[in-house]
């Protein structure tokens, strides 16, 4: 019984890295694109909001 053993932890070894080695290789660029359109976003409003402050102070719209 005890060889069954010894025998048994590398095949749990084994498993054990399959099942890591699928989940590592796994793709991941299906969430990225969304970030990326998120940031795209962020900088779109960043941008139009300092367009807006820089006319504000730019003093052609003081009367």
């Amino acid at each position: 019984m005890g060889s069954l053993a010894w025998l048994l932890i590398p095949l749990f070894a084994a498993i054990g890295a399959a099942i890591w080695g699928s989940w590592a290789a796994r793709d991941r660029t299906s969430g990225d694109i969304s970030e990326l359109a998120g940031y795209a976003r962020f900088r779109e409003v960043m941008d139009t909001s300092r367009a807006d402050k820089a006319k504000a102070h730019s003093g052609s719209d003081a009367v």
